[in-house]
Order: structure tokens, then sequence, then C-alpha cells
């Protein structure tokens, strides 16, 4: 696949952010979507792309998004799934609601989002739909039980669709992103380089996938720091 466009839903300031440069250094056209496409105006002008309000947890929202990115800029070429939720503390304590809230936008959001991407690549039988994930899409950390749920479920539905898509052209891929993402608001730890993952490095990963010749597709990759604990 030569693509040419892309959509980024779930985009902010940091891993999408760096998808959607890249994706524009590559010569893509590039469509980002947020709850808040305010704040993405800096990243639209720097990248050329267009931007679009989501609630990625709502099926006629999603669908409207890709009608309209459709009419726009055709289908994509590559979509990117990149949203989650969380909330932290003891199972004993969390509120139900926040918690089915989180797990929707993890995994039903991935859900609705690949379920339009899927229904637009089949008839030309060519794209590739990836889903970030996280240490907590196969390991369930203490206090953390939403985050696992959520990441496990979009974990299962890669492997379901990349099994189910991949004899079909299309290429499903998920990314373990074992450990924290380097920001201004997040450096790495004074004498400890490299001990976060740099946005930017992940993102020539994501290329480096979505381009793989598809007589040796990956279906599912683990990035870590150096320093990071399996």
């Amino acid at each position: 696949m030569d693509p040419k466009t892309a959509l980024i839903v779930g985009t902010g300031a940091g891993l999408s952010a760096s998808l959607a440069r890249l994706f524009a250094r590559k010569g893509l056209q590039v469509a980002m979507a947020s709850r808040d496409p305010d704040k993405l105006a800096k990243l639209a002008e720097e990248t050329a792309g267009t931007t679009f309000a989501c609630e990625a947890t709502e099926p006629e929202e999603v669908a409207a998004l890709f009608d309209v990115v459709i009419a726009t800029q055709g289908v994509p070429d590559i979509v990117v799934y990149n949203a989650s939720g969380r909330v932290r503390g003891p199972v004993t304590d969390l509120d139900p609601e926040a918690v089915r809230q989180a797990i929707m936008v993890s995994g039903y959001g991935g859900f609705l989002v690949a379920q339009q991407a899927a229904r637009h690549m089949l008839g030309r039988g060519s794209g590739a739909i990836l889903l970030t994930g996280a240490s907590a899409s196969v390991k369930g950390y203490a206090n953390s039980s939403s985050f696992a749920m959520g990441k496990f479920a979009l974990r299962g539905l890669a492997q379901s669709l990349a099994r189910e898509l991949s004899p079909k052209g299309v290429h499903v891929a998920h990314f373990v992103i074992d450990g924290g993402i380097r920001s201004t608001a997040r450096p790495d730890p004074e004498g400890s380089p490299d001990s976060m993952l740099d946005p930017d490095a992940i993102a020539e990963t994501y290329w480096h996938v979505a381009t793989q010749p598809r007589s040796a597709w990956t279906w599912e990759v683990e990035l870590r720091p150096w320093v990071e604990k399996f």
C-alpha cells in the first residue's frame, strides 16, 4: 500500500501529534478527530491537516466522522485509534459510572472506529487500522482495573480483526506501548536518558508497520525503553 490519507481518532499533544507530523512529512493528507478540536488548531496548521469533533463512544458521531472525512479526502488509507480512558484507585472505591466510561473509551470506541474503517476499506481491499495499546493491554496493575479492562478489550478486538480482515486485504495492528511516553510535562528523569519512550520514535514504528509488505504483516508490536523491565 502506498498511503495518501490518514485519520487519527483521539488526537492530542503526545503520540497522536507525532503521528500527524510524520504522516504530513510523508505526504499524507491528515484528518484529526478529538472531543475538543479547537485544541488542535496549531497542529492542524503545522500539518496542513483538518480537524473534526467526535465523541468516539457514540456510534452516530463516529459514522458521521467517517462520512465527512471521506467526503473531503476519500477513504483513509490509515486509521489510528489513540483514545483511552482510565480511573485510578482501589476497586472497592471506584465509581461504577466512571469505570463504565473508561472502558467505553478504551474498548468500545476502538470497536466503533475500527468497524467504520473496515466497512469502507473492505470495498477497496486495502488499508491499515492501527490501535494503540499500553502495558495494561497485557498486564493488569493494582489500582488500575478500569484501564486494564479497556485495554485488554482493545487488544482482543485487534487480534480478532487481524484474523478476520487480513485475508481481505486490510492490515490490523496493535501497539503495546510498554512504558511512559516522554513529553515537555514528563521529561526523562535526571541521570536516566532515554528512559521514556520518544513519541516521534514510536510514530516511526507505526509508519513502518502501516507500510509493511503484505507477505510479512505484523499484527502486534511491543515498544519499550531500553531500561524498562518486561
